[in-house]
């Protein structure tokens, strides 16, 4: 018997990570690179505006081309490159609803429905991110400000690991059937594998 459908009852804050290195893409900022003359993160952005009340972006590098989008852009408020957790921290202490949806500047093809299904999946919980058929994607979720002093002190640790973090919240793994809309693009190579595919 199927669930009845929850529609999102709050505001939620959309938020592009786009503050990592870029290792894999020769050091370039991964949101800044072309994908069909458009930057990758704004692939995202326009994948993800319809589904938030707000958007607004992370990032350590090139803030002001990416406020060029009409974005706020924030920084890691956590000295140093300390992943994905640094990011999502920063925009939950910068966000002004409860609720923030998280997608990573490296996945074009999102779903028109991440927020809604994240939002139907997550129960009572706090934490909850997408599961595909083939694996976790664990940048791509739904979080609860109140985690903002967990995280805090789970980053003053020294922890990193993302997938830890969201299991130690007691966080809900939400399955996705279509694993082709969650594609990352972490290489030259992913970047031309799918400059003409869409």
């Amino acid at each position: 018997m199927n669930q009845p459908v929850q529609p999102i009852t709050e505001d939620i804050t959309g938020v592009i990570l786009a503050g990592g290195k870029g290792s894999r893409m020769n050091g370039e900022d991964k949101g800044l690179v072309l994908l069909n003359g458009k930057p990758l993160y704004q692939h995202v952005l326009a994948r993800l505006r319809p589904q938030v009340t707000k958007v607004i972006i992370s990032a350590n590098r090139h803030s002001e081309r990416y406020r060029e989008s009409g974005c706020e852009v924030f920084s890691d408020t956590f000295s140093g490159f300390a992943g994905p957790l640094a990011g999502m921290l920063a925009a939950l202490q910068h966000s002004e609803t409860e609720w923030a949806a998280f997608a990573s500047c490296d996945t074009p093809f999102l779903p028109q429905n991440l927020v809604e299904q994240l939002w139907q999946g997550k129960r009572e919980a706090k934490v909850a991110w997408v599961r595909s058929v083939d694996r976790d994607h664990p940048t791509l979720a739904l979080m609860h400000r109140s985690v903002v002093p967990l995280l805090a002190a789970y980053l003053q640790r020294g922890d990193r690991k993302l997938m830890f973090f969201l299991k130690e919240m007691g966080g809900v793994a939400v399955s996705f059937e279509q694993a082709e809309t969650f594609i990352n693009i972490n290489t030259p190579e992913d970047l031309a594998t799918y400059q003409t595919k869409r």
